[in-house]
């Protein structure tokens, strides 16, 4: 891979790398790979997501589905009006928060699809940690906003409300949440953690992991030496608080990923641990620190548990072409263009073949949702009557 960096690229990789290293030096030569990764990503004013860096886009280093089409967006919709038809019905605002709004675009989707079918949101507010998306979302929000001369209201917050009634949306969000990395040696699990040899971060084994931290998939499954996967218990206990937070309504997210059984499959020998830098998809997750992504498949099967111990009242998970065809998104695309004409149809085409083909984003990438105490908003409603949630591989 031959991709040159500019000097204030190398600098600012170079002194994060510092920093790390020193985090090591003071930690007995040894950090787990969350520890590491929470830094790559975040560290104040030097990690990936928080300092400034053209992230999204085809400039970027990786693209999402709500960069490839705004009728990623509209579909979405189908699911959310009944939910906000029903907090209407009650006399409650009608909301969507969304965690880790990307650039602004599915936000811009959505507000514009509402605004198509003459729905009036109240409230469309974002959780963003990363500095220079939040200003980017900012602008392109506000101005998606005056185009449509829209009376929604948007904020940026630090953090979910308490008792949130309403809907609660993540794209690409979980996945980048740290995770831990663990070892298979001489039939025992270890913590994989990070040290520094020669001047640069390497794997190095750490104490055996305590075994009720274990899923009981890693505790009697068959697994050959050297056997390398990821722990997730902040991911899990984001989905706990998310869940405790979300006082009634529905929360829809979407991410790559596999259920417990398909993600520890023993032929998944090294894990699911990727770097991202440019379109370019990279092994090494040591390589460039603060200007590479981080990125670790979600662990689906736990994710719903943790819905579930915090009273959700179903969860659903499906892949994302079947959601998205449940939804509609093809009677959408037909509704606004005229596939007789190869040059407006045939970009629609395109991203519709990107978002649906099994060999692109249709099937590795999931959606997972959860209702709670929905009963109270939509008398009658369950997750499988929501369009676009209809009860398919339900965990």
């Amino acid at each position: 891979m031959d991709i040159t960096l500019t000097s204030l690229e190398m600098e600012h990789s170079e002194l994060l790398k510092a920093k790390i290293a020193s985090e090591i030096a003071s930690q007995d030569a040894w950090i787990p790979f969350s520890r590491y990764m929470e830094m790559a990503l975040y560290e104040p004013g030097m990690g990936y997501y928080s300092a400034g860096a053209h992230k999204l886009g085809s400039g970027g280093d990786f693209t999402t589905a709500p960069e490839l089409s705004p009728l990623f967006g509209a579909a979405i919709c189908t699911t959310l009006i009944p939910v906000l038809e029903g907090l209407k019905a009650q006399g409650l605002q009608t909301q969507i928060l969304e965690f880790g709004a990307g650039t602004g675009k599915l936000a811009a989707s959505i507000l514009t699809r509402l605004q198509d079918l003459d729905f009036a949101l109240d409230r469309y507010d974002i959780v963003e940690i990363s500095p220079d998306l939040a200003q980017r979302q900012q602008d392109f929000i506000g101005k998606t906003i005056k185009q449509l001369h829209s009376q929604t209201q948007c904020d940026w917050l630090s953090e979910l409300p308490q008792d949130f009634k309403g809907i609660i949306l993540a794209n690409e969000v979980i996945d980048a949440i740290p995770c831990d990395a663990i070892i298979y040696q001489n039939g025992f699990w270890y913590w994989h953690g990070v040290t520094v040899e020669n001047n640069n971060f390497t794997w190095k084994r750490g104490s055996p992991v305590e075994q009720d931290l274990l899923p009981e998939t890693l505790l009697s499954g068959n697994f050959s030496e050297g056997y390398v996967t990821e722990l997730h218990a902040p991911a899990n206990a984001w989905m706990h608080q998310v869940t405790q937070q979300l006082h009634s309504g529905l929360f829809l997210t979407f991410d790559y990923g596999f259920p417990e059984g398909e993600y520890y499959h023993p032929q998944r020998l090294e894990g699911t641990l990727m770097a991202h830098h440019r379109h370019h998809a990279i092994q090494d997750p040591f390589h460039l620190p603060g200007l590479c992504d981080l990125t670790t498949h979600v662990e689906w099967s736990q994710i719903a548990r943790s819905a579930l111990a915090e009273n959700a009242d179903d969860v659903f998970l499906t892949n994302q072409a079947a959601y998205l065809l449940d939804a509609g998104i093809g009677d959408i695309a037909l509704a606004i263009g005229d596939p007789n004409n190869p040059t407006t149809f045939l970009p629609i085409s395109n991203s519709l073949q990107k978002l649906l083909s099994e060999a692109e984003m249709g099937e590795l990438f999931k959606v997972f949702a959860f209702t709670k105490n929905l009963e109270q908003l939509l008398p009658g409603y369950t997750l499988e009557d929501l369009p676009g949630l209809r009860g398919r591989n339900r965990l």
